[in-house]
């Protein structure tokens, strides 16, 4: 089973993130950590294709400025390949242009059978390119995942509900967004990290994948950053002495926000 982990490699959350007052975007430069919620899509790949006998995992990435840092660190995982989209016309991509740049480096890979990725970014949150994917691949798309098999040619997921979980079921190809949780993510041996330096990571450009400079980046992009701001710092709360009517003080506080 040839299994597609797509990845996003991120500023460290341990470092204030910054935004560019120019472009309006957070900056992404200098070294790029793998995020966290993709170890759990590629843990669960190395996972799955075991138990199926055989078969590669290969990372999927788009990044600026040529970084694998966050790719070595998945490769280390026990990932085979990976196939990383560096391009300055990816500047300012929304969610449809970053889903359409995904798409097309898994079928420059070929003979995928299932794409895994994260429910969200941790640095972007909008949760869409899982589905978005797959419309553009036309695979069938099956979404937060807590439990994963794979048998006689399909997927079989426990999909995370509010009230539990829904069991469902779709032909491969697929694609799988995969919750927090879903595996324990292994950590990375010194022989995966050293063998990682010298697995394949192929470098391509917007072009290589049969894409325009239109289609991506600012010129593809369907929403604007009109204005960024400072968060306003926050206000001293309000303490209240208990003399015994302490409590309508409360209940006027929650009726002002419209609480009760």
């Amino acid at each position: 089973m040839n299994i597609a982990v797509c990845v996003k490699q991120i500023p460290d959350p341990a470092t204030p993130g910054e935004l560019d007052a120019e472009s309006k975007t957070l900056k992404r430069e200098g070294k790029l950590i793998l995020d966290e919620s993709d170890s759990y899509g590629v843990e669960m790949a190395l996972q799955l294709a075991d138990a199926a006998g055989g078969g590669e995992v290969t990372l999927v990435s788009m990044a600026p400025n040529n970084e694998v840092s966050g790719l070595r660190t998945a490769l280390a995982m026990g990932a085979a390949k990976a196939i990383l989209v560096s391009d300055e016309a990816l500047v300012g991509s929304d969610s449809l242009s970053t889903a359409k740049v995904l798409a097309k480096a898994i079928e420059r890979v070929g003979g995928i059978d299932l794409v895994l990725t994260a429910t969200e970014s941790t640095d972007g949150y909008s949760g869409t390119i899982p589905g978005q994917v797959a419309e553009l691949l036309g695979w069938p798309s099956l979404t937060f995942a807590k439990h994963v098999e794979i048998a006689d040619g399909k997927a079989k997921i426990q999909r995370q509900t509010e009230a539990g979980y829904d069991v469902v079921e779709a032909s491969l190809p697929a694609v799988v967004s995969v919750t927090a949780g879903v595996v324990e993510p292994r950590y990375p041996s010194f022989k995966g990290i050293m063998a990682a330096k010298n697995k394949p990571v192929d470098e391509v450009k917007v072009a290589d994948l049969g894409l325009t400079a239109d289609q991506v980046g600012w010129a593809g992009a369907r929403q604007k950053i009109t204005n960024i701001e400072a968060a306003p710092a926050r206000e001293a709360g309000e303490k209240v002495e208990d003399d015994g009517t302490a409590h309508e003080r409360v209940v006027e506080f929650l009726e002002q926000l419209k609480v009760i």
